[in-house]
């Protein structure tokens, strides 16, 4: 472990060392691949693990970079004056207000950007971390598409990672992390009870274990730690618990009107800010927000296995058509052939149903929707979470092809 970190600090080192001198000098590609070379012959006997020999040490300019809040609400002040000899101190909180429910955005904005700015947004119990590196530690999908000139705007949405700050606490029964208490209250008797016959652990009141479930859910495969035929997800230990650590529970209950809103800010502050509409790249949960937000700052919706779709005869719907926004949605590996007796597989069919009928009324209406199945392009092994495995540059490639052919590029 220790001469895997040391691999590491190096590896970092000669990563920055090499986007400096690209920015400030602009030193040649051989002086790079000079230095290195010396780089790796120093730490040969450090037994670097085989992951780093496709580590890319290319150098990346980034002009700017910041971070900031959109939308949200700031609460009436709580009644009485403040005192501010007492400030903290009082309990009641007599006149103070907060400031809660917005996004939080982390952008980067690369030296040869290319004018279509992406706003990315994390799925259900995630954050903005998902994008951005893999559990093995490669390049994420934000800086796979840096390199390829498309500035990053990575959201946290409200009552999550970053965005915490929220007026009510988390009672969310369903797939949170965390809820409130599932008990019901009987008033005759005057005592809590459960509404179904099912025995919950002392803790089930507190939080909700859940790292098997999400596995299968997921797709990755049928037990913790043994993936799926083929797969794609870097299936060694270590990766697997920095997985599983990139879960993210909601400070609050999930509200999309709260979210839909603070993310219309988000692409609002960002046409202000290049000049230009974004792309919208969602994932799961975070898909949906894409069919509510503005279509005057938006150029394209990119969907990685979106849950949910609008319907057909909706608003929201009829406000892309008129549009002419473009929809590109990827599906993954082990939905049509996934295992019959998973709860999961039967899921997710369901899910391609939905949005495949979707994609095939949009284009009957003048619209420019294309679902790709993975596997149907050769691509096979991907999980829920495509784009954070070991074939995500392959997958993100196929992703700029699309935006070049609609103009975002």
């Amino acid at each position: 472990m220790r001469k895997t970190k040391q691999f590491a600090v190096l590896l970092s080192a000669l990563m920055l060392a090499s986007a400096v001198t690209a920015c400030n000098e602009r030193t040649s590609a051989e002086n790079t691949q000079e230095t290195a070379e010396a780089v790796t012959e120093e730490i040969t006997e450090t037994e670097a693990p085989a992951q780093t020999e496709t580590q890319s040490v290319d150098a990346l300019c980034i002009v700017q970079q910041g971070m900031f809040s959109s939308g949200g609400i700031v609460t009436s002040a709580v009644g009485g004056d403040y005192d501010p000899q007492q400030s903290w101190k009082d309990k009641t909180r007599a006149g103070n207000t907060a400031h809660v429910d917005h996004a939080n955005v982390f952008y980067q904005i690369p030296a040869e950007d290319n004018g279509n700015p992406i706003v990315y947004l994390h799925g259900y119990r995630q954050s903005r971390m998902c994008w951005m590196t893999t559990p093995d530690g490669r390049e994420g999908f934000s800086e796979l598409f840096l390199k390829k000139g498309y500035s990053a705007f990575l959201v946290d949405q409200p009552r999550r990672g970053e965005a915490g700050a929220t007026t009510e606490i988390s009672e969310d029964t369903d797939l949170d992390m965390w809820y409130g208490d599932l008990r019901k209250y009987d008033d005759e008797s005057e005592e809590y009870y459960y509404e179904d016959d099912l025995e919950y652990p002392e803790t089930a009141t507190k939080y909700q274990p859940g790292d098997q479930a999400w596995y299968t859910y997921y797709r990755i495969g049928e037990t913790d730690g043994k993936t799926n035929p083929k797969s794609q997800f870097p299936d060694d230990n270590d990766s697997l618990n920095q997985f599983l650590r990139q879960a993210t529970p909601n400070t609050g209950n999930y509200d999309k009107v709260v979210i839909s809103k603070a993310l219309g800010e988000v692409m609002s502050d960002v046409q202000n800010m290049t000049g230009n509409k974004a792309i919208f790249m969602a994932h799961g949960e975070g898909c949906s927000v894409a069919w509510d937000l503005s279509v005057e700052n938006l150029s394209a919706v990119v969907a990685i296995e979106p849950i949910s779709v609008p319907n057909t005869s909706s608003v929201q719907y009829q406000k892309l058509i008129e549009a002419n926004i473009p929809i590109v949605i990827y599906f993954g590996d082990y939905i049509e052939d996934g295992d019959s007796e998973l709860a999961s597989t039967e899921y997710w069919q369901e899910v391609h149903e939905k949005v495949t009928a979707f994609a095939e009324q949009y284009r009957e209406d003048g619209g420019d929707c294309t679902v790709v199945d993975l596997p149907e392009e050769g691509i096979m092994g991907n999980s829920h979470f495509l784009f954070q495995e070991k074939n995500n540059q392959e997958i993100a490639d196929l992703i700029q092809k699309w935006l070049g052919e609609h103009g975002l590029n």
